[in-house]
């Protein structure tokens, strides 16, 4: 290795003065879990709003909201009875005017969850379709079809649903719908324009309501190709048949509605109000399409998500990222946890290689937790150095582990129930949150038990342990993402740097700068601002920091002689 490194530029900076959403750092609170002010056991809004002071000086720069629509809870939330209502579970609209007022005051942006696919079979557009019968406008706004085979008691094809078992439900007077998730989620016909037209009212309430932009769920799943032909594998969040080639997911159709949606936004005053896309989408070449100039803002970057603890695999994945998303003009979007899949404190105390399961129970291989809070820890920092906007999943900034000793009869997923067991679905994910280590319910709520119970180990990660603690996880995140604004990370242009050992990913980072081409003329991490991010995934021995560099911060301790060990990642000004 050499003091001065041979580089390869992979992302040009951004201007300095880009729009917000471009660099941001966003929380996802999951509403039923966050923090509970009326002692039901749920999480709701005024508790939202009472604990966003903590979100403040975590140092994010917006909220988004997992669905708080008033639903009958089939999917915790994602079943939608009405979109312009808040659930009572949850409050009021009242309640959700005070939140955006308070963290508008506290200079948090609000982005707020939209289910545009499916509503709930509770929503009155699917009780007007049931009861006007086959034929009829109201049941043009659903997917209805008539059966096969003798009687019509066959399927009209062989879909799968992603939650398990067959994509329709049969109805009384023998017609078919479908529903790629829970039977209870009745997919829309979005090639109804009725349906287009209000989703764009439902969009104009909340924007004149004062929200600061929308997380679009499942957004590659709209449109469907047409005569939906069989398609008969098995369906997951994220595998080979998120596709175009699946004929439920990535259709090109989809982007013209996205289009008409952008230009609603822009009416509302551009660059502020935002759109991101939950497209669980393969190659990123498919993905950046959504996030082309007139779509979406930004799209979740799952492939970061999903990569294995290997550094050729992050490497590969950060590259090929930045390229598909740089062919576009739009920012990467890298996430780690969300309120689908295990938490990366534990998955990343799996075996590298696993096969990312779909909930963790007590009867299934265990994380090592040491040893995935320490990969977790050094996967966050290597996220956040990274030039885009990034998500952070609620607790994670706490180093929680996926709840694994759940018993099942606690499970609410409709994955479980309709898998029978066999996949044990995303309650794992979702407990709710630890603050005070010796009150009731780690100070969640004041009743004595939560919607989803809490791993007794969960005491050991409250808030109120970690909070001013040095090299806790939290003052970690705080650290972290204080560093990342001083520094311009979001902003900066990245070079891959090359002369360190294979199991490692190496980065510079130049920061935000006035003049790109000046920046970028030189070797090494580039400008004076410059961070070279080194993380040792796997590397046998551990890695020399350059001579003369400058150690930020790291994500572990460094070996006595102050080199980088193996599952760990250091911010080094060079």
């Amino acid at each position: 290795m050499t003091d001065v490194l041979e580089t390869s530029l992979i992302h040009r900076p951004d201007s300095p003065d880009a729009a917000w959403w471009r660099q941001a750092v966003i929380y996802q609170i999951y509403p039923r879990s966050w923090s509970d002010a009326s002692g039901d056991g749920i999480g709701d809004l005024p508790g939202v709003t009472a604990r966003l002071p903590y979100l403040r000086d975590l140092g994010v720069d917006a909220v988004w909201f997992s669905p708080f629509y008033r639903s009958p809870q089939a999917d915790a939330g994602y079943d939608v009875a009405d979109y312009r209502d808040i659930d009572p579970l949850f409050g009021t609209l009242a309640d959700l005017d005070e939140l955006l007022a308070r963290a508008h005051e506290l200079g948090l942006k609000v982005i707020v969850d939209l289910v545009p696919n499916h509503t709930s079979d509770e929503h009155a557009w699917f009780r007007a379709a049931l009861a006007a019968g086959p034929g009829s406008p109201e049941r043009a706004r659903y997917v209805f079809r008539d059966g096969t085979g003798r009687d019509a008691n066959e399927p009209p094809n062989d879909w799968r649903s992603v939650f398990g078992g067959t994509a329709w439900t049969r109805v009384e007077d023998g017609q078919w719908y479908l529903h790629l998730f829970d039977r209870k989620q009745p997919d829309l016909n979005w090639e109804n324009p009725e349906v287009r037209d209000e989703f764009l009212a439902i969009l104009r309430f909340w924007l004149d309501r004062g929200v600061d932009g929308f997380r679009v769920d499942v957004a590659h799943g709209l449109v469907k190709r047409h005569g939906l032909p069989n398609w008969p594998r098995e369906q997951e969040m994220l595998g080979e048949d998120t596709t175009s080639a699946a004929p439920m997911w990535d259709q090109d159709g989809v982007h013209e509605i996205y289009e008409q949606w952008r230009g609603l936004l822009e009416s509302y005053g551009a660059p502020d109000r935002i759109m991101c896309a939950e497209a669980w989408v393969k190659p990123p070449t498919r993905l950046a399409r959504y996030v082309r100039g007139a779509e979406f803002h930004q799209a979740f970057n799952f492939d970061f998500l999903d990569a294995a603890w290997h550094a050729p695999t992050l490497r590969d994945v950060i590259v090929a990222s930045l390229e598909a998303n740089d062919s576009v003009g739009a920012p990467a979007t890298w996430v780690l946890s969300n309120h689908d899949v295990v938490r990366h404190a534990s998955r990343l105390g799996l075996p590298v290689g696993t096969h990312r399961p779909n909930g963790i129970g007590v009867d299934d291989p265990q994380p090592d937790r040491a040893l995935g809070l320490r990969r977790a820890r050094a996967a966050t920092m290597l996220m956040l150095a990274l030039p885009g906007s990034a998500y952070i999943y609620q607790g994670e900034e706490l180093g929680l582990p996926e709840s694994t000793d759940m018993p099942d009869q606690f499970r609410q997923d409709p994955t479980f129930a309709r898998s029978h067991g066999e996949h044990l679905g995303r309650d794992g994910c979702r407990v709710p949150m630890p603050w005070v280590k010796d009150a009731w319910s780690f100070g969640f709520s004041a009743a004595g038990e939560t919607w989803l119970p809490q791993p007794e180990v969960y005491g050991e990660y409250a808030v109120d342990q970690q909070d001013g603690v040095p090299g806790s996880t939290l003052e970690l995140y705080r650290t972290v993402l204080r560093m990342r604004r001083e520094r311009g990370l979001g902003l900066g242009g990245l070079r891959l740097e090359d002369g360190y050992p294979q199991g490692t990913v190496v980065l510079g980072n130049t920061g935000a700068v006035d003049a790109p081409d000046d920046a970028l003329a030189g070797a090494g991490a580039g400008a004076a601002t410059g961070t070279l991010v080194i993380t040792n995934v796997e590397a046998d021995e551990p890695v020399t920091i350059p001579a003369g560099a400058e150690v930020l911060l790291s994500s572990g301790p460094l070996t006595a002689d102050g080199r980088v060990p193996r599952d760990t990642t250091v911010w080094v000004a060079p």
